[in-house]
């Protein structure tokens, strides 16, 4: 298998030279879902005719068919806790019912109108979302992803303030288009140079590296800030607006320390500079401790516009971006959303956020979460494969390194994710060039006995990982 996507871990593949036995413990049968061919004939028509830079993990790639609760199958019948939830877009449960009937009902009345149309589940969910957002006389823009959703934010700043240039975080990711590329500080995510804006990448996204690495948090804070003080000196005329994730996804589950952001907000208020927050991945309660990640970074209010996506459709393609109405409205030309809004995804984001607030899934990554850090970090004490297990809630960062030094390993991320596999256990990776981080965001309903399974089989695979690094 040739090409970037099979050949690099930049692209978050995995060469860990797998082992032929099914996961231990996983359930055996027919494959569900119909498949057609096994997985690698089925690996060998994708390689036929999709990119060669379209990322696959594991080096022999799962295709996975059928979902339940916290667990998926794949098409050999092997059964896995997912501990990654498709890039922490399934966030309540797979196959949720209320959702899966909220889709069929609506889809039997109306798939598809446009935003031409009055839709009602578009309306509803506006308004909840709204509601939750804590921005002040708040409008929704409804789109299909992330991606879409940030660029639509960049957008809406740069005509309000009439300028392109964007302040964004080192080590960033804010999605694949060519906008989105463009403000994303992370160089194996950015597969090209150019962009339309021009971007100036600020410190704090990355709390135990880097020059403030061993400051205090108050001292690490005041250090960023004057970073940005200095960075905003070097531009000429008015900068359009910051864009953060308050923790960094693809990036590795990195954070600045709390109220960073809020420090921030006080010297760009001062200028007229919007505050974007990027809550693609920390929104809805994810952390726990906060139903939006900007939340932990208060201080004088909410940010000027939020983007979400991924977890508010469980699976269905929903993005979107909460800005106060003067800024929302600041177009002054027509714009619509052909598939934003969509009836079908807006019923499903109805239900499922219902879902989540009934059943107080915030709550529950708070508690589950607390317990699955602890266990992650009793688990690898004394390990020097590991050099930090990080995160809030279910959002837990576990970075790793070359045994005995302080240097990044990506290969040992790719060992881990394949023995992981191996023994019923989907794991995901990121965190800087190549990825040596593993993440773990596991749907928001995780249970404390998954939580420990789930520990204990994530402890084998790091220790089976450092007994094949060092022999």
């Amino acid at each position: 298998m040739t090409g970037p996507a099979r050949a690099g871990a930049q692209a978050g593949t995995t060469h860990a030279g797998a082992r032929s036995e099914s996961p231990p413990g996983a359930r055996s049968g027919a494959p569900s879902g119909g498949s057609s061919g096994g997985s690698e004939e089925l690996l060998r028509r994708h390689e036929g005719v999709l990119p060669e830079w379209l990322a696959l993990y594991y080096e022999r790639p799962i295709e996975l068919t059928r979902g339940e609760g916290r667990h998926v199958w794949d098409a050999q019948g092997n059964r896995y806790l997912d501990f990654f939830g498709g890039i922490l877009t399934t966030m309540t449960e797979h196959a949720l019912p209320a959702v899966t009937r909220a889709v069929a009902e609506q889809a039997a009345r109306m798939v598809h109108s446009s935003t031409l149309y009055l839709n009602r589940p578009m309306i509803e969910l506006a308004e909840r979302v709204a509601a939750l957002s804590g921005i002040p006389d708040a409008r929704v823009f409804f789109t299909a992803s992330g991606t879409e959703a940030n660029d639509t934010a960049l957008m809406l700043a740069t005509a309000y303030r009439r300028s392109n240039q964007v302040l964004a975080m080192r080590n960033s990711y804010h999605g694949r288009s060519f906008t989105a590329v463009g403000i994303t500080g992370n160089a194996a995510w950015s597969p090209t140079s150019l962009s339309p804006l021009r971007t100036l990448y600020v410190h704090g996204g990355v709390r135990t590296r880097g020059p403030f690495a061993a400051l205090g948090d108050a001292e690490f804070i005041a250090a960023c800030d004057e970073d940005l003080r200095d960075v905003l000196t070097q531009t000429r005329g008015g900068v359009a607006a910051l864009i953060a994730e308050p923790v960094q996804g693809v990036g590795g589950f990195t954070s600045g320390p709390d109220g960073l952001f809020a420090a921030f907000r006080e010297r760009l208020s001062a200028e007229g500079i919007l505050w974007i927050s990027d809550e693609v991945q920390t929104g809805w309660g994810r952390t726990g401790d906060h139903f939006w990640g900007w939340q932990a970074h208060a201080g004088n209010g909410p940010p000027d516009m939020l983007t979400f996506a991924k977890g508010i459709g469980n699976g269905m393609s929903i993005g979107g971006v909460v800005a106060r109405a003067e800024v929302m409205n600041c177009f002054d030309t027509n714009s619509i959303s052909t598939f934003g809004g969509s009836p079908v995804t807006m019923a499903a984001g109805l239900a499922n956020l219902a879902h989540l607030l009934e059943h107080d899934l915030q709550g529950n990554a708070r508690r589950v979460g607390a317990l699955l850090i602890e266990r992650i970090r009793s688990a690898v004490g004394g390990l020097d494969l590991v050099r930090e297990v990080r995160g809030r809630g279910l959002m837990i960062g576990v970075e790793l390194v070359t045994p005995g030094t302080d240097a990044s390993c990506p290969r040992a991320a790719s060992l881990v994710l394949e023995a992981a596999r191996e023994a019923g256990l989907l794991l995901g990776k990121g965190g800087g060039p190549g990825g040596s981080v593993l993440r773990i965001a596991p749907p928001l309903s995780l249970t404390t006995q998954e939580a420990e399974q789930g520990a204990e089989m994530l402890a084998r695979a790091l220790r089976e990982t450092r007994e094949r690094l060092v022999a």
